[in-house]
């Protein structure tokens, strides 16, 4: 250590209090530049030795303060030797960093998370939908909940996120919020994002979602039989409103396309195929992958039925799609209408193409995935587990098969 630093104690006498004592401080000095602080320790300015830096006399109160400040000085040597074995240069402002703990590297959670969420406001649109900024959003908003409930702080420092943290946060959400398994795993996962954020920027050594382990739990997902379908198709509604909603939701039913997604068709998305019919060349918004889908007649009917429509031609799109929470509102009141006890939303179209209109029809599962633009088939096999009718429909095939083929017949014998 070659950097010459040096430490002196003295008496403030600017700051002598009624009863004639005066504070102790520290002044530590690196290449001329210092810093000061507080020893914490009194004395009157008479037992003070200026030659000597300490208090004068051998009683026990005088041992007591010049022990103290002999660790303060011990204390700015240690410091050094911590900021050289960092091989960081040593400075009054490094020493002064060390000594008090107020390292640059300390950061705070709240900080990051918003910064990650602004991050993705600027790209809503580009890469994030606007629900996925909105998702963020809540799961921040329950952090700093969570923090004011666990800890009565409005943040933390990262380096204190361990496994108890996330286990607690995860009773929070299921207690306190009230939260369902699927939603407050949700949440988790979001949150822990951030915490990869943190790990990848090498902030936190140690992961604290390490050894916690949860599960999405299966949901059965409403769709609408083929009878339910044709009941919505064939109304005829008073109102031109709900004729329009209607006819929107039946176009997802026969083309398997999400909300967002039909929304942000324009004429561009129709291309010949390569069998030669019209085909929704797309990509999905909550993916991005690709989604080729061929028209089949009642969506390619609703295309030329509303060309001419003027939300379509002034917004450059191919059907006028009302907002996400109109659309849901107007289909409350078309399954009244129409007699369907099910909570009907738009996002239950997207499961009838999965089921009624293609797997329960014969359409092979890879088929049905690749229209409905799932990276992975799995994704696509939850629907063919609650295809019941579909299986009884095959078995029954079989059986007539097996019943018609003498290898199978059954030979009844009698006694």
């Amino acid at each position: 250590m070659n950097t010459a630093v040096s430490v002196l104690f003295y008496i403030k006498r600017s700051k002598v209090n009624n009863d004639g004592i005066c504070p102790i401080y520290v002044r530590v000095t690196v290449q001329s530049k210092r810093f000061e602080f507080s020893s914490n320790k009194f004395v009157n300015p008479e037992k003070w030795s200026n030659e000597g830096s300490k208090v004068k006399g051998n009683n026990e109160e005088t041992r007591s303060i010049n022990s103290h400040l002999e660790y303060l000085k011990s204390k700015v040597s240690e410091a050094e030797k911590k900021l050289y074995k960092k091989d960081i240069i040593i400075t009054s402002e490094n020493l002064k960093n060390e000594i008090f703990d107020l390292h640059d590297n300390q950061r705070m959670l709240i900080p990051i998370f918003k910064d990650h969420n602004n991050k993705i406001k600027e790209l809503v649109g580009k890469e994030y939908a606007p629900g996925t900024l909105e998702r963020y959003n809540t799961s921040l908003k329950h952090t700093v909940e969570f923090l004011e409930w666990k800890y009565k702080v409005s943040d933390i420092d990262i380096n204190k996120i361990d496994h108890a943290f996330v286990t607690d946060y995860e009773f929070y959400l299921r207690s306190v919020r009230n939260c369902a398994n699927n939603t407050a795993v949700k949440y988790l996962k979001n949150f822990n994002k951030i915490i990869k954020i943190c790990i990848s920027n090498g902030w936190i050594d140690k992961d604290p979602f390490a050894n916690y382990k949860s599960k999405i739990r299966e949901v059965e997902r409403d769709y609408l039989t083929q009878e339910e379908v044709q009941d919505i198709y064939s109304k005829v509604f008073a109102t031109e409103r709900l004729n329009q909603v209607k006819d929107i939701f039946v176009f997802s039913c026969f083309t398997g396309l999400a909300y967002i997604d039909v929304k942000n068709l324009t004429v561009s998305n129709i291309s010949m195929g390569i069998d030669g019919g019209k085909w929704i060349f797309t990509h999905r918004q909550k993916t991005e992958t690709a989604s080729r889908i061929p028209l089949l007649p009642i969506p390619e009917e609703l295309i030329l039925k509303y060309a001419n429509h003027p939300q379509c031609i002034n917004e450059d799109k191919l059907l006028p799609v009302l907002s996400n929470q109109k659309m849901n509102s107007y289909l409350k009141e078309i399954a009244d209408v129409c007699g369907i006890k099910k909570d009907l939303t738009f996002h239950i179209a997207r499961h009838t193409f999965a089921t009624t209109v293609t797997l329960t029809n014969g359409v092979p599962i890879e088929s049905v995935s690749k229209m409905l633009g799932h990276k992975n088939i799995r994704t696509t096999q939850h629907y063919a587990k609650i295809l019941d009718k579909k299986v009884s429909e095959d078995m029954m095939i079989l059986r007539n098969k097996m019943l018609n083929c003498n290898n199978y017949k059954i030979i009844n014998k009698t006694n």
